[in-house]
């Protein structure tokens, strides 16, 4: 294992983990690269913790540089004690010649295929590292936990149901007190939608399509929608002209396409681009 990729509070308690993964006891022998700062969250919510990836520090080639002094001072001695006979026997120069030509080109490929080989186990550790998916069950009681404690943080009462249909998390939260979770136009919900969603990620390495009301939100803006583009669409229908609505997200924009659908005389589709897309309701000539 050249690396490991740990998660804590802290990334000093981070780096001790991996430490001990390794079997190490010190910093200097890792590099450490810091992948996410820890964050502290508002009111227990939306904190991080700090993710670092340490790696082995390569080892230092102490030894062949030793080698090579020891070998140059043994040859300068041996060859100033016995000089006589290497000139008789071997010539004097002709020897370290030879161990030059046969350490040169044999070192440098081994290291370029220790590096290449090194690159793709670091490449198949990254494949066979990563987490399988958690099955859907599992998120949706991911996601009942984390919104029943962000209850608890924000001193509301309610409860809190899930139902999964066609691979689709239905998240329900109910009580009076909970409509403090919607917001305007239910910005806030939509913020929860978000953490929610984030928490699940995290916990379980993967979410699902999820879609949350709270105090019924969604129900009564669906109603609302849909007697509002009603009356637009006799509006339209009246004038021969066209309306912008204003901009919505496209679970709004939907309930008003689908509203309009069933209206002859009047066609709707959207313009412009996220966040800003709205719905346009023109009128269409039976002709």
């Amino acid at each position: 294992m050249d690396w490991v990729e740990v998660e804590s509070a802290t990334v000093d308690e981070a780096v001790e983990l991996a430490l001990k993964e390794f079997g190490l006891q010190s910093k200097e022998d890792v590099n450490v690269e810091v992948i996410q700062e820890p964050k502290v969250g508002f009111l227990g919510m939306g904190g991080k913790d700090a993710i670092v990836r340490v790696t082995r520090a390569p080892k230092r080639r102490k030894r062949r540089r030793s080698r090579n002094r020891t070998g140059r001072s043994k040859d300068s001695t041996n060859g100033a004690r016995d000089s006589a006979p290497r000139q008789d026997k071997q010539g004097r120069n002709s020897k370290p010649k030879q161990d030059k030509q046969k350490s040169t080109p044999t070192k440098k490929p081994r290291e370029e295929k220790q590096v290449s080989t090194s690159e793709q186990d670091r490449a198949q550790e990254r494949t066979d590292d990563r987490p399988e998916q958690a099955p859907i069950e599992q998120q949706a009681e991911v996601a009942a936990g984390f919104i029943s404690g962000l209850l608890d943080a924000f001193g509301l009462e309610g409860t809190v149901e899930t139902r999964i249909e066609e691979d689709v998390l239905y998240i329900e939260v109910e009580g009076s007190q909970t409509e403090a979770l919607v917001g305007p136009k239910g910005s806030v919900m939509q913020s929860v939608h978000e953490l929610t969603r984030t928490v699940v990620q995290r916990k379980t390495y993967g979410a699902p399509r999820m879609r949350i009301d709270i105090a019924g939100y969604r129900a009564r803006r669906r109603e609302a929608l849909t007697i509002y583009a009603g009356q637009l669409a006799e509006q339209v229908i009246d004038e021969k002209d066209e309306i912008m609505l204003e901009p919505m997200n496209a679970a709004d924009r939907k309930v008003v396409h689908d509203a309009v659908s069933s209206i002859s005389g009047v066609r709707s589709f959207s313009e412009g681009d996220e966040p800003r897309r709205s719905v346009v309701l023109s009128y269409v000539s039976d002709e």
